[in-house]
C-alpha cells in the first residue's frame, strides 16, 4: 500500500493506494460518529457493498441507499433520495457519509455532505479509474444542470480517500479508456516524463496490468494532491486541471449526459484544446499528431461529434464555470508537459478548431 497526503492543514487527509484495501477498514479512523450512511449505485453496490459494510465497525448504525447507475441521474433530484434517507433513518450532525462508486456518486455524496445539516464529513471509496485518479481527490462536489455540467455544488474535502486497485477488474472497457484520459492529462499539463511513460506502458495499462495501473493512479494522485494543496479553491493553477474540460462538458450536455461517457469527452476535448494550441503556435504539428496518438492508443475518441455544429460549442461554453466577465478563457497547452487557462485567442482560430474537430470533419 502507498499513502499521499493532501496537505490542507487541519483538513489534510490521506489517500490510500493498493490491492485489496476495500475489506481492511482503512476508512474506520476517520469517521467521528457512529452513524454512517454508504451511498453507492446499482451496479457497484451487488459488486462491493458487504465487503464495505463488513469492514466498517460492527457498533456503528450502518444504513445505505442505492442510486441509479449513470451521469443522467446527476442532477438535484436524486441528490434528495440521499437527504431522504438521511432523514428517515435520523442521521445527526456527526454522522459520516461514504461514496462508494465513480465519480457521479462520489460528486453527488460529497455534496450531500456539504450540506446536510450545513456539512458533515465523507470518505471516497471510488471504484472506476476516473474517480480514483480525479473527481475522488480534491473536494469537487456537486450535480449537473441540463443547462451545464457541474454547475450546483460546493468545494467539501473527504477525510480520507481509499482506492482499492483490485475493483478495477469489474471496470468495463469503457470505462477503462474514460479514466485513461485524465491520467493522460495529467502528463500534457504538469509531468512530460510522466506523459513519455505513459506512451510507453500504455499496451500494459490497456490490459489492466495491476502494477502499471497502481504506477499511474499513484503519480496521477500526486500529481492532483500537490495542485490542490497549492489552489484548493480553482483560483490559479488548479483550473490547469480542465484540460479538454471546456470543449468536453459542452459535449456531454450537448449529446445528453451518459450518452458521451466524461472520459470520452475530455479525451475529444483534449484533442480540441490541443489542436488550438497548434494553431496558436504553442505546440507544433508533430506534437499535435503526438497527442492524438497517445488518446488513439487509450482508445479514446478524438473528434467531436458528427451532429455538434460550432455553434453548439459557442452557446454551451458560454456558460462554463471559468467565463469571467462575459469571457471565455480556455486551459490550452504552451508545451507538453506545461498548460495556461487564457481568454487571448483568437476567435477565429477557435472557430477553426471547432469545426474541424467535428467526426467526418
Amino acid at each position: 500500500m502507498q499513502t499521499l497526503n493532501v496537505a490542507l492543514g487541519e483538513r489534510s487527509y490521506p489517500i490510500f493506494i493498493g490491492r485489496d484495501l476495500l475489506a481492511q477498514g482503512l476508512m474506520n479512523p476517520y469517521i467521528r460518529g457512529r452513524q454512517v450512511m454508504i451511498v453507492s449505485n446499482e451496479t457497484i453496490a451487488p459488486l462491493y457493498m458487504d465487503t464495505l459494510r463488513t469492514a466498517l465497525d460492527q457498533a456503528w448504525k450502518i444504513d445505505e441507499v442505492v442510486l441509479p447507475d449513470g451521469e443522467q441521474f446527476k442532477n438535484l433530484d436524486h441528490l434528495n433520495s440521499i437527504f431522504d434517507a438521511l432523514l428517515e433513518e435520523r442521521h445527526n450532525r456527526t454522522t459520516t457519509l461514504i461514496a462508494l462508486g465513480g465519480g457521479v456518486i462520489g460528486d453527488m455524496t460529497g455534496f450531500a455532505a456539504a450540506a446536510y445539516q450545513r456539512g458533515v464529513d465523507f470518505v471516497q471509496v471510488p471504484t472506476t479509474l476516473l474517480s480514483q485518479v480525479d473527481s475522488s481527490v480534491g473536494g469537487k462536489t456537486g450535480v449537473n444542470h441540463p443547462q451545464g455540467k457541474n454547475m450546483i455544488g460546493a468545494f467539501h474535502q473527504p477525510r480520507a480517500v481509499v482506492i482499492d486497485t483490485d475493483v478495477l477488474a469489474t471496470l468495463p472497457e469503457r470505462e477503462l479508456a474514460a479514466g485513461l484520459a485524465e491520467v493522460i492529462k495529467y502528463g500534457l499539463i504538469y509531468d512530460a516524463a510522466f506523459l513519455d511513460w505513459l506512451e510507453q506502458h500504455m499496451d500494459g495499462l490497456n490490459g489492466r496490468d495491476p502494477e502499471l495501473l497502481a504506477q499511474a493512479i499513484h503519480r496521477s494522485c500526486e500529481i492532483k494532491a500537490q495542485v490542490v494543496a497549492e489552489d484548493e479553491k480553482e483560483a490559479g493553477i488548479r483550473a490547469w486541471l480542465n484540460l479538454g474540460h471546456t470543449f468536453g462538458h459542452a459535449i456531454e450536455a450537448h449529446q445528453g449526459y451518459g450518452n458521451w461517457l466524461h472520459g470520452e469527452a475530455v479525451g475529444a476535448g483534449i484533442m480540441m484544446a490541443a489542436d488550438l494550441s497548434c494553431r496558436l503556435g504553442w505546440i507544433s504539428t508533430d506534437e499535435l499528431a503526438r497527442v492524438e496518438r497517445i488518446l488513439r492508443a487509450a482508445k479514446l475518441p478524438v473528434t467531436a461529434p458528427m451532429d455538434m455544429a460550432a455553434d453548439d460549442f459557442i452557446n454551451l461554453m458560454s456558460v462554463d464555470k471559468k467565463v469571467l466577465d462575459g469571457q471565455l478563457r480556455l486551459v490550452l497547452l504552451r508545451k507538453l508537459g506545461e498548460a495556461v487557462v487564457t481568454a487571448d485567442f483568437d476567435s477565429q482560430l477557435l472557430m477553426q478548431t471547432l469545426t474541424h474537430g467535428r467526426s467526418g470533419s
